[in-house]
Parts: C-alpha cells; sequence; structure tokens
C-alpha cells in the first residue's frame, strides 16, 4: 500500500468536470471485494532493496533518492513517500500512518501529544512495541508502556517526510525486540538548492455530546528555509500549532438508587446514560482530561557535509516545547442558576456525593530537546558503515493540577520530570557484493547501545498553577540499560531462492530504582538480563511477478522503567510496581505473497505472535486484597491475515488506489493471576480493520482524494464485560470517511481544502473521537 511513488511526467493528464469526478468517486467498490482479488505469492517488500547501501539511511539529499532503512527487509513492508501525503489531510506528523494497512493511530485530537499506533496483534496502549526512527534517530519513548509514553512525533514537520517505511514484526536482526508490533522509519529531506517553504493551515470541528455543543478551532503554521553550499547541505524550520480540542473525559456515576436528603442540594443539567458495561449511570460534566487546550512550538535544524564523495557526516537538533490546559466545567445548576462543583446533590429525587477534586482543573509544560550526530559511508558495493548517536532531554517536564474545582481554589499539586531522556548508539558495518548472484552473500554487523532514565518527584504546592515547590509527596526515580550485538546474513542461493538469517544478542539491565512517600522510601537492587534471539527468512522468486516467503523470529521486549518502578496505594487496592517483571517473550511468524500486476501490486499476509509474559496492567485476583498493577500475562496469541492492494490508473487514467483489509484474533490463552481473562479477546484489537483511499489527478494542478477508514468489534477490559461500545468509556466500531481537494494554481503554490470524519460519525475509543472536521491549507515554496 502506498508504495508505488507517482511523477507528474509518468502519466498524462485530462481534466474532468467536477460534477464527473464526483460521479466517478462516489460509487466505491465494497471493501469486501479485496478478497476477491488474485493472490499467489509473497514478495521483497522493498523492490529496490538489492541497489541501495547496506546502512541505514540518515538523510536524503535527492528527492528522487528512495533508500529503505533496511536493505534486506526479511519481513513485510508498506511505504507512503511525500508526493501522496501532499493529497491527504496531514496536520501532525502521525497522521502520514492513519491508511496504513492493519494500523490504526490512537489520536482524540489535533495536537494530542499522546498519540500512539496499534498494529496487527499490538494494541494502542503497548507503545513499547513499536519503533520509531527519524532518519536513524529513536523517537520511541520506552520509558513506560502506556499512552503517556507515545512516540516523539513532534521532533518531525510532515512537511520535512521525503517517506515513511513501516515494516511488520520482529523478523530483522537489525531491530530490538521492541519491534515486535512494527518499525516505523521516517525519512527526512535535504534540499539540493536554495529552498523556502511557509504553510498555513486552519481547521474547525463540530461536535456536540451531551451537555457539549459547539465548534473547536484551531491553526498551524510552519516555515523553512535551506541550501546546498558546496559539499554542506542544511535546513532551519519552525512552527507553531494552537488548537482547542473537543472534550473527551466527562464526569459520572452509578446511577444512585439513594432517596436524596434534606441536605443534598437540588440541582439540574445532569445527564442519564448507559456505560459501557450496560450499567445506568449519570454525567454530571467534564472533568479529568476534559477538554485540552494545547500550544506547541517547533525548531528544527539539520545539516549535512560531505567530507568525500562517499562519506557523509549529518547533524540534527530539534527543539519541541508545549503548553496544555486542561478545561473542566460542571453541567450542574442550583435553583439560582449557579454552577455546582462538589458536595451532595439531589438529581431527580437520588442522592449523589460529587468529591472535592470532581472538577479539578490541570496544566502542563514541557519542552524537549533531540541532539543527533551520524557519520556514513556511501560505496556502491563492498564495505560500508555508519554511525548514529542521540540524545533525548526532557528538559522540563511539569504537571499541575487543582485540589478541587471552585474559581477560588489555589491549592493542588505539581508533578516535575526534569531530567528525564534516554540517549542512543548504533554502529552497522555490511558487505554488498556487486551482483546478488546465485552464491553471493550479504553479510551485516552492528551495535546498539541505548539507556532510559526517569526522575519524576510530586509536591504538594499553595499555588497549583504557578508554585515550583512546597511540601513533598512522592517519587518515582531508575534507570534501564541495552547493549546489543547482532548478525545477519542474506545468501542467494539460486536465482529463485534466498535464505535471510540473523541472530541478536541483547544484555539488559536495570538499576538505581526507587520510590519515596512521605516518612518512607524504598530502593531496589539491580537486575541483569540477557537474550539471544535468532531469525530467518526462506524467499523463493516463482516468477517474474510472483515471490513468497515464511519469516519467523524470535524478540524479546525488556520492561521499561515506569513498569518496574512506579506504584503507589489508593484506598485499600494496591496500585504496586513490580521490579522483578519478566521480559516479554514472542515467537513471530509470518507467510506472505506478493504479486505484481500491470497497474499495482497485491500481498497477502498471514501471520501469528505467540508471546509469553505479556506486560499488562490488570488485577490479580488470586490475592488479597486484589493487587492491580504492570503484570505478566502467561500468553497471548494473535494470529490474522492483510490483504493489500495499491495500484494506479485503475479504469481511470489519473486514478490511483490503495486498499487494505485485515482480519485479527487476539486471545488470553493463559493467565493464572486473573482466570476469568483467558479465552477473552485482548485489549483494544479489533477483529477487522479495512482502509480504501482514492486518488484521482484530474490534472497537473488539480488532485481529489475520499478515503475511508473502518474499525471492528473490540474491548477495553480483559474480561470483556464492556457489552456496551457505543458510548462514552466503550470502544466502537467505526466507518469514516475523509476527503480532500489539492489545487495548485503555480508551480510554487498550493491550496488544499478537506473534511475528516465527512459523514459526521459519533465513534469512540474510551474517549469520544472527533466529529466532522475541516481543513483549509496554503502553502508558498521557492
Amino acid at each position: 500500500m502506498f508504495k508505488k511513488s507517482v511523477t507528474g511526467a509518468a502519466r498524462r493528464r485530462r481534466s474532468l468536470p467536477l460534477p464527473r469526478l464526483a460521479s466517478m468517486l462516489l460509487p466505491w467498490p465494497s471493501l469486501a471485494l479485496l478478497a476477491l482479488l488474485p493472490v499467489s505469492a509473497l514478495a521483497e517488500e522493498i523492490s529496490a532493496a538489492a541497489d541501495t547501501a547496506g546502512v541505514p539511511t540518515v538523510f536524503v539529499n535527492d528527492k528522487r533518492e528512495r533508500q529503505a532503512i533496511d536493505p534486506n527487509l526479511p519481513a513485510t513492508s508498506e511505504r507512503i513517500t511525500a508526493q501522496q501525503l501532499e493529497n491527504l489531510n496531514i496536520i501532525n506528523t502521525e497522521d502520514a500512518l492513519k491508511y496504513m494497512p492493519n494500523m490504526a493511530i490512537r489520536k482524540r485530537f489535533i495536537g494530542d501529544e499522546n498519540s500512539t499506533i496499534s498494529v496487527r496483534g499490538n494494541g494502542t496502549s503497548q507503545t513499547a512495541r513499536g519503533l520509531v526512527y527519524a532518519d536513524g534517530l529513536l523517537l520511541s519513548n520506552f520509558l513506560g508502556n502506556t499512552h503517556s509514553f507515545p512516540p516523539r512525533w513532534s521532533m518531525v514537520f510532515p512537511e520535512d517526510i521525503a517517506q515513511v517505511d513501516v515494516i511488520y514484526g520482529p523478523f530483522s536482526a537489525l531491530y530490538s525486540g521492541n519491534s515486535m508490533g512494527a518499525t516505523v522509519a521516517i525519512t527526512t529531506k535535504m534540499p539540493t538548492t536554495l529552498e523556502a517553504t511557509v504553510k498555513a493551515q486552519v481547521f474547525s470541528q463540530q461536535f456536540g455530546l451531551f451537555g457539549v455543543d459547539g465548534s473547536f478551532n484551531g491553526n498551524k503554521s510552519t516555515a523553512s528555509i535551506g541550501n546546498k553550499i558546496g559539499d554542506l547541505s542544511f535546513l532551519i524550520g519552525v512552527d507553531h500549532l494552537s488548537n482547542a480540542g473537543q472534550p473527551f473525559v466527562f464526569a459520572s456515576q452509578a446511577r444512585s438508587t439513594t432517596p436524596a436528603t434534606g441536605a443534598a442540594i437540588p440541582v439540574t443539567g445532569a445527564y442519564q446514560y448507559t456505560d459501557a458495561n450496560g450499567a445506568p449511570a449519570t454525567i454530571f460534566g467534564v472533568n479529568a482530561e476534559g477538554q485540552e487546550k494545547v500550544v506547541q512550538d517547533q525548531f528544527k535544524f539539520k545539516a549535512v557535509y560531505d567530507i568525500t564523495p562517499t562519506l557523509q557526516a549529518g547533524a540534527t537538533f530539534g527543539y519541541w516545547r508545549q503548553r496544555v490546559d486542561n478545561e473542566t466545567f460542571t453541567f450542574l445548576r442550583d435553583a439560582n442558576g449557579n454552577p455546582v462543583y462538589s458536595g451532595l446533590v439531589n438529581v431527580g429525587g437520588y442522592q449523589y456525593n460529587l468529591p472535592a477534586s470532581f472538577f479539578a482543573p490541570a496544566s502542563s509544560e514541557s519542552e524537549n530537546q533531540l541532539f543527533g550526530v551520524s557519520l556514513k559511508s556511501r560505496h556502491s558495493s563492498g564495505w560500508n558503515y555508519s554511525a548514529i548517536a542521540s540524545y533525548f532531554d526532557v528538559a522540563k517536564n511539569v504537571s499541575r493540577s487543582a485540589n478541587s474545582g471552585l474559581a477560588s481554589n489555589r491549592s493542588g499539586s505539581a508533578t516535575f520530570g526534569d531530567g528525564t531522556g534516554w540517549k542512543t548508539l548504533d554502529l552497522l558495518l555490511d558487505y554488498k557484493p556487486e551482483r546478488m548472484e546465485a552464491g553471493s552473500h550479504w553479510p551485516t554487523f552492528g551495535y546498539h547501545y541505548d539507556n532510559y532514565f526517569l526522575n519524576s518527584k510530586t509536591y504538594n504546592v499553595s499555588d497549583w498553577r504557578n508554585s515550583d515547590s512546597g511540601g513533598f509527596n512522592n517519587a518515582f526515580t531508575g534507570k534501564t540499560e541495552t547493549h546489543a550485538l547482532f548478525a545477519q546474513d542474506v545468501w542467494q542461493l539460486s536465482e529463485r531462492w534466498k535464505l535471510t538469517t540473523g541472530l541478536r544478542y541483547e544484555d539488559w539491565r536495570a538499576f538505581d530504582g526507587a520510590r519515596a512517600i512521605v516518612g518512607s522510601s524504598q530502593s531496589y537492587a539491580d537486575r541483569n538480563l540477557s537474550y539471544w534471539s535468532p531469525k530467518a527468512a526462506l524467499q523463493f522468486k516463482a516468477t517474474q511477478d510472483v515471490n513468497l516467503r515464511f519469516s519467523i523470529g524470535r524478540a524479546y521486549r525488556f520492561p521499561t522503567v515506569s513498569e518496574l518502578f512506579q506504584g503507589s496505594l489508593t484506598g485499600s487496592t494496591l496500585v504496586n510496581n513490580d521490579p522483578n517483571l519478566k521480559p516479554e517473550n514472542d515467537l513471530a511468524k509470518e507467510l506472505s505473497a506478493e504479486w505484481a500486476l500491470q497497474k499495482g501490486i497485491v500481498r497477502a499476509s498471514l501471520f501469528e505472535d505467540d508471546v509469553k509474559n505479556t506486560l499488562f496492567s490488570q488485577t490479580n485476583t488470586t490475592v488479597f486484597p486484589n493487587v492491580t498493577n504492570i503484570q505478566n500475562i502467561d500468553r497471548v496469541r494473535s494470529r490474522g491475515i492483510e490483504v493489500v492492494y495499491s495500484g494506479e490508473n485503475i479504469g481511470l487514467e489519473g486514478l490511483d488506489l490503495n486498499a487494505s483489509i485485515a482480519y485479527t484474533r487476539s486471545i488470553i490463552l493463559e493467565n493464572s493471576k486473573n482466570p476469568a481473562t483467558v479465552g477473552k479477546n485482548f485489549y483494544r484489537i479489533p477483529l477487522w480493520r479495512a482502509n480504501l483511499v482514492g486518488t484521482y489527478h484530474v490534472s497537473d494542478q488539480l488532485t481529489a482524494m475520499v478515503g475511508g477508514r473502518y474499525s471492528g468489534r473490540q474491548y477495553n477490559t480483559l474480561t470483556n464485560t464492556d457489552i456496551n461500545p457505543d458510548t462514552f468509556g466503550g470502544t466502537s466500531a467505526f466507518l469514516v470517511f475523509d476527503t480532500k481537494f489539492t489545487f495548485k494554481p503555480t508551480k510554487q503554490t498550493e491550496i488544499g481544502v478537506g473534511i475528516d470524519n465527512l459523514t459526521d460519525r459519533r465513534y469512540y475509543v474510551y474517549y469520544p473521537y472527533p466529529g466532522r472536521t475541516f481543513y483549509l491549507e496554503a502553502k508558498f515554496s521557492l
């Protein structure tokens, strides 16, 4: 999908009247017809792999140059290019992935810092099962494994992207066990001449739910300038985003059966509804994260210097700052019309007790910096090497919350995460033969190092918005470190047969772990684990157009810092950390077939992930009192099939079609700590996913796109007790449509008009997701 690049010179455009264009785009074939496409084989997922340098891509200097981050992929991959992204509604970098096969993006609103990916049998909260790189620099936040630890997409401008490759599964020895879900490799552009770009975007969402009905608006502006002077290329860019997201957390309680007493204040404005578990409940307003208003600023500098024609050095600096205000409000009004935030209230004759903190507002500020350097050789054959080092610094990270929702309240808490971050080093050496012929070998050797460190302290403060000090509340600290050695060899057995074998050794250590509360502290002993992860893939070229491949690989995903060392005590329930968690152990298998058609490509893949010791938050029901924390689930198995099609000039010159349909069944097979979950569907893995994108190039100046995204039934609980998915707290099946018209009046100017969620479908992934959203953008470039 999205794998084939399209150039304007490749075909002749024909202009059509817009009414005729609309009639052609609307009667789409059913997504189910994809199953009837002829499928007989699997192929190399990046067709030019054998002609590229055997080192990770650091930068792309020529817009026509498109290199795979791994030139010998033993796994399925998909690609989308900058030219294809121009025709989609793209605001944030992660939007580039929203039509990828069997993948979903957890993005609650434009500017959502906690955007994560779900792919195949890996849910959106399993963030440590996805590697995200930008020019070889690791953006994955492996300080934790929940929505609060997303990849740092903000270190890449969408306009900066040359291509995005998604590699499915842990089948390459070049990547750690965190690739159990997928590896996302972003390659950015560098100028070859003087280039300057200015882009402005505005967007507006209509949203109505419970007591909310209105428009939520935002804007984004981007500017960059770059040049190539002699052997030096550089690019400088700035970006600013401001947006008000829709309210997505509602204050609710189970519907009361207690008759109201005289002490309860009679109120109006509450809403009755049935919650995700099928129980009657009452909503009183917007609380918790509530409605987020976000302001983000970004600065990026990149430079590449050609030391010699075959040796290149690069440097990157990225800076990102964010301010978020979590606004809350009550729907409740007393007899005089005054808002009611807490205490005993009378709703329809029944009594509720609203805690003082029910509508407490919150805010957060963060500043992140990314430093990266690289050195790589670029010989067309023979030995090549690369070295990439990065340091991600959370220079400032403070989250603040009030103790109550009253405007007069000033007390609250502040949590500081300054001094948190990670650093990495990757060394790679490979030998590329002049020709991959029978008997040829392409060996690769490498070393990887990463060090993640977490420092979190919470204080009780007298002024929750401004105070930076106060009475100590709690603290968590800890570090993890991984050293890895790997080797991989591609052996061309014959003209038709190719064998890829790999072995990865990882030595992992957790240390300096501690947590503290008032009057007590706990330090944890260091831990050290090491594992070997073998990989293999056998590929057969059945015909000139048909390729088959079977891949198998073992992968270990080690616990993150927060999984090991964070925890608390809430009432009688222990929300405890476990410093002795086992690593996740995956045996992954994939059988794929790819067939090159006259006007496109069809791929079908059967896959299975059999994971022991899945790390996930659950309740241990075999002990009393019950303990809720990150635990090892004994065995979870995911099986599925994907069918993907990508084609050009389909039935009509200028019409491109990208489509995919996927079935995944992820089942808990063994769980000794919570037996009631055995046989249940795993958390947030839909049975079906499907995407369809039709792009019609009316002329060289005008392009029209219509896309559809479908996600089937999934669950928010391991016990699958959330039986009412189409409400707040549930997880809906949904089908949404998007569209965009892109017009280029001149070579230097571009105007885009788009709509996401065209039919204003109200759907939920626990939170209500955005309603119909309008986009307008203008771009000028030299």
